[in-house]
């Protein structure tokens, strides 16, 4: 298994060697990290040469992620469309619960590769907190996981698994005290410590090499359901849907369909409460260019140019930027990027676990809504397919508090 992109053409001939997707990307970082980042840079481009590297990694995400994730038709879901066929990409049945781990193993190998001995991570929901804690306890590197007090509140049980395995959580309490703070913290840690510690970051966001080196790791989602695609319905999907947050679930997914023009492919960003600043989570859909934690990208800001608050009920979401290459795929046309707001994922929540038997996380619940109004707009021979990049466990008890019920 390759865990770089074959034969780069057009839309995937980016980044180029500064890190750059068209005018987004970039190392926008202070000097002490650009040593880190030229030594992570040259270890990674060496090791997706490294027959011994892939197989590694290759083996690790078969017995010990559980790959490949198996791709399912939801019968009474595309009943209740009443459209297009929908399948589900079920990244929820990945050892811990996500598509997270796709990465955090990953980078836990360069990580030995690199002879550093401590990491560090930032989480919102918790998925990648509990991945990077999972990695480390498999190779025995100490765990520093960075976590915003509201979202400990909110994600419990994961912050409870991140412990069993060992791993050190630093509440934050600056800002929001959510995913945006998580990561300014994580950085301060790493600039600090950058010469035994590697910080993994959890999505396609932050300075080179990281949007290309995380989306790398996260397109097996892609590569499979493209393989898996062909062989059962033999031809591809008409639409792909897909989460956005910081971005890993779908570049993971979007990038081994971005040459092909006749998938449609949509990235679904959170609405929240509604489209007044500090509502919602949707800078592709109401934010402007910027700078934010290292890399050129959309981002919510105010008149100033600061970093404005944003809201999702869900914490993996609630994330004021966006990764430079789904930048590039917005201003390129490539991807069409829309929001679904708070109500309509709860609702799709509930429609999900009732037709299906399946709980999703409420990340993937906004693909699941948008998917519920694309797949009725399609005729039903064709096929939609939407990125499950996570269960659900982890959000019931902050469902139940945001419905009023008691446990």
């Amino acid at each position: 298994m390759s865990i770089a992109p074959e034969s780069p053409k057009s839309t995937k001939s980016v980044p180029d060697q500064n890190g750059r997707f068209g005018k987004f990307g970039g190392r926008f970082v202070p000097e002490t990290l650009t040593q880190a980042l030229e030594q992570l840079s040259d270890e990674y481009e060496r090791a997706k040469q490294d027959k011994s590297f892939q197989q590694e990694l290759s083996d690790l995400l078969k017995s010990f992620v559980g790959r490949p994730s198996p791709l399912y038709h939801a019968k009474r879901l595309t009943a209740a469309a009443g459209g297009a066929q929908i399948w589900l990409k079920r990244e929820d049945l990945n050892h811990t619960g996500a598509h997270k781990i796709n990465n955090t193993v990953g980078q836990a190998l360069l990580t030995l590769r690199m002879g550093k001995t401590r990491v560090i991570a930032e989480t919102g929901a918790g998925q990648h907190g509990v991945a990077t804690a999972t990695a480390c306890a498999h190779f025995g590197l100490p765990c520093v996981v960075y976590m915003g007090a509201e979202d400990i509140r909110r994600q419990k049980p994961n912050v409870f698994s991140m412990k069993l395995m060992g791993a050190e959580i630093r509440p934050v309490e600056s800002g929001s005290k959510t995913l945006r703070d998580a990561v300014n913290e994580a950085m301060r840690d790493w600039m600090a410590s950058v010469e035994d510690t590697h910080y993994i970051i959890g999505s396609v966001i932050g300075p080179h090499p990281f949007p290309m080196m995380v989306r790398d790791f996260q397109s097996i989602i892609g590569r499979e359901a493209r393989s898996q695609c062909l062989e059962i319905f033999e031809k591809l999907p008409d639409c792909v849907v897909a989460c956005v947050g910081g971005g890993s679930n779908a570049a993971g997914m979007f990038f081994p369909f971005v040459d092909d023009d006749g998938v449609r492919l949509v990235g679904v960003e959170a609405g929240g409460r509604g489209a007044s600043p500090g509502d919602h989570a949707s800078p592709l859909s109401f934010g402007r260019p910027g700078v934010l934690h290292g890399s050129y990208s959309y981002v919510m800001q105010d008149a100033d140019g600061q970093t404005c608050d944003v809201h999702s009920m869900s914490a993996g979401l609630d994330y004021p930027g966006v990764g430079p290459e789904h930048s590039y795929w917005k201003d390129s046309g490539r991807v069409d990027y829309v929001d679904c707001g708070d109500d309509a994922a709860m609702q799709a929540f509930d429609r999900l676990a009732r037709t299906e038997g399946i709980i999703a996380a409420l990340e993937t619940s906004h693909a699941i809504a948008k998917a519920l109004e694309i797949a009725g707009t399609m005729s039903p021979d064709q096929h939609l397919l939407v990125c499950l990049s996570g269960r659900g466990d982890k959000d019931a008890m902050e469902i139940a508090r945001l419905r009023g019920e008691n446990w």
